[in-house]
């Protein structure tokens, strides 16, 4: 009997995908703040301490993938309030649940937890946020780690792909659909991130999710860096679209939260957990194309 999964916010990007890639091996339940279609599906406000336990009791799962956050990073600035509740408050909800029931969580965190100066960031440095996405992102962590060490924290970069399902807003959706339109894309030159294809992240899920060593965080992406810039040109690229429509933006847009300048994750203890390889910047686009 295959083990019981709940995926907290699997309709989004990550959590589509997620979804499909741990079917064999798990029993999924997918949690969303709307109900779905499916009998497996809970509804689930993390918000709501309340909810949480109520999905909790209806799904009993032994395995909880924690993915739903407000990640819009000027949003977060702006309505600091909605972050903190969802960012903040909301893990520690399903962190409690856990706690209580024994199931074990893996939580989804960002390299926003630090100010982009001093790269290439291990997980033993701490967190240095430079904006309130970051920091209600590095306060979770903290949280998790005091009421349930087992957990397992992934940080994540930049995360390319489709999503599994209708109505997707990738990163890389959003590109390919300004290339389409003829639409200029405004990329950073200064930018630097060592992003991961979502179908490689799904095999580092799963083997972090099965992993009794995986306790504490791990650092996910490509094993080297590329600036917004040169992942937006190769992108276009590889979709044999016109590279002219990438303009380079040279300073950060007054007005905007600020971003780190090179967030750059190294994953040395990624390739000591896991046996799928990690891939390079170039791979990572490669495979986030080809769907």
């Amino acid at each position: 009997m295959k083990p019981r999964l709940l995926i907290i916010g699997a309709t989004g990007f990550v959590g589509s995908n997620w979804a499909r890639a741990a079917a064999d091996a798990f029993d999924v339940w997918q949690g969303s703040r709307r109900p779905t279609d499916g009998s497996q599906s809970v509804v689930v406000d993390i918000t709501d301490a309340r909810s949480v336990r109520a999905a909790f009791d209806t799904a009993r799962p032994q395995f909880v993938t924690l993915l739903a956050a407000m990640s819009d990073i000027d949003r977060a600035e702006r309505e600091r309030e909605v972050a903190t509740a969802i960012n903040h408050q909301g893990p520690i909800h399903v962190a409690d649940a856990c706690a209580a029931s024994g199931a074990r969580l893996l939580y989804t965190s960002t390299d926003a937890v630090f100010d982009g100066e001093q790269p290439p960031y291990r997980e033993t440095d701490p967190p240095t946020p430079c904006n309130w996405y970051g920091q209600t992102k590095a306060m979770a962590e903290q949280a998790i780690a005091e009421r349930l060490p087992s957990a397992t924290i992934v940080r994540l970069s930049l995360v390319l792909g489709r999503s599994a399902l209708p109505g997707g807003n990738s990163y890389l959706e959003k590109v390919a659909g300004n290339l389409a339109a003829g639409n200029d894309i405004i990329s950073p030159t200064y930018e630097y991130r060592n992003p991961l294809d979502v179908r490689t992240l799904c095999h580092f899920l799963l083997e972090l999710t099965q992993s009794e060593q995986a306790q504490g965080i791990v650092h996910t992406g490509a094993g080297d860096k590329i600036s917004r810039y040169d992942l937006a040109r190769a992108i276009a690229a590889g979709l044999n679209a016109d590279e002219r429509l990438i303009v380079a933006q040279q300073a950060p847009v007054p007005g905007r939260a600020p971003r780190g300048r090179d967030t750059h994750l190294a994953t040395d203890r990624l390739r000591q957990l896991c046996q799928t390889p990690v891939p390079t910047c170039q791979q990572v686009v490669e495979r986030a194309l080809a769907g």
